[in-house]
């Protein structure tokens, strides 16, 4: 079994991810400055030999380093999320992603741990029209949190070359399950819709309706994660090679290197737009309560730095990762209502 650092792993994904690598007996170190994470996602664990919290903030380099000492891979997951909080305070995203990101990277590298996989961010594909989105073809930034999550797939890459390490950048779509806020200004669209719709309130659909995205169930984020730490360097090296071939970019493929700097989309590779996802939500949660049957949508004006749409291609996961992804959203959206219904009435 592993020690394995998860940062950022008292917020949503995190907190998931802690629960099934202790569950699959790991040791597991978790840092969180608890600024957009709780205590109470992590607190069944406190009483855990297995499991040690560390309350301090990625922006603190010793603090990094004496999180990952003695861990043989990292899980790095502490960001700032959101466009709308980017554009507003584009400087503490860029403090945090960034610079966080880069101390913790430099941490990793000086503890020599095995694999450093983190997350990275479907909005590298920027203002891209092409669909479904494929790893090496990205577009321009649409804003400050963009930026910040394509530097950090730069520092990785340089960090692989220059240093010897092995990194892994797992690109998610739309992420949702249990434990993710619906609190907030800058709360994600499906919780915040399911906690208006179980207080009997019209959600707000920003623009048309018309915009789509890949909506990925937290379960396949958690297989994307496992894969990436522990597929080995000949499975990895082969993928290449057939992927590579694949796409026509041999030149990409480096035969049987140590080393290696690799993004993968994590995705289940649909396809839903926001009216969609809201009829699927209500006509869900309308299960446990006829009321919300009848709320219809309200609608107001687009949102700066939004992408029109966002599907993935999960090619490159699936023939190097060996990713399949289990829940596709309509089977996620059933398994969500249920559990903020439970949590939220």
């Amino acid at each position: 079994m592993s020690k394995i650092l998860i940062t950022g792993g008292a917020g949503f994904i995190g907190s998931n991810l802690v629960d099934y690598f202790l569950e699959k007996n790991h040791t597991i170190v978790c840092l969180d400055n608890l600024s957009t994470g709780f205590e109470h996602n992590i607190k069944q664990h406190f009483n855990n030999p297995n499991f040690t919290f560390i309350k301090s903030d990625i922006r603190d380099l010793e603090a990094c380093k004496n999180a990952v000492a003695g861990c043989d891979y990292v899980l790095h997951e502490a960001a700032l999320g959101s466009v709308p909080r980017s554009i507003e305070d584009p400087a503490t995203t860029n403090e945090v992603n960034i610079g966080g990101f880069l101390n913790m990277i430099i941490a990793a590298r000086d503890a020599k741990v095995k694999r450093f996989v983190y997350a990275a961010s479907s909005s590298t594909y920027g203002d891209s029209k092409k669909l479904p989105k494929v790893e090496n073809e990205i577009g321009k930034p649409l804003s400050p949190y963009a930026i910040t999550k394509y530097v950090d797939e730069l520092y990785a890459d340089v960090f692989s070359k220059t240093y010897g390490m092995q990194c892994i950048g797992l690109r998610y779509f739309n992420v949702f399950g249990r434990r993710q806020t619906p609190d907030g200004a800058y709360a994600a669209v499906i919780p915040l819709w399911v906690k208006e719709l179980i207080n009997h309130r019209s959600p707000k659909i920003n623009g048309d309706g018309s915009y789509s995205r890949d909506f990925t169930f937290i379960e396949n984020v958690i297989q994307a994660n496992e894969l990436a730490l522990f597929a080995t360097e000949k499975q990895i090296s082969q993928g290449q090679k057939v992927y590579s071939k694949l796409i026509g970019k041999e030149d990409l493929y480096t035969p049987n290197s140590t080393f290696f700097s690799e993004v993968f989309n994590v995705a289940f590779g649909g396809n839903t737009n926001l009216i969609q996802l809201f009829e699927a939500l209500r006509d869900n949660l309308a299960r446990f309560d006829n009321k919300i049957k009848k709320i219809e949508a309200v609608f107001g004006p687009f949102r700066a730095g939004d992408i029109p749409h966002s599907q993935a291609s999960i090619k490159k996961a699936e023939i190097i990762l060996k990713y399949k992804p289990k829940f596709d959203a309509r089977e996620g959206f059933e398994k969500v209502a249920e559990w903020y219904y439970e949590n939220l009435k």
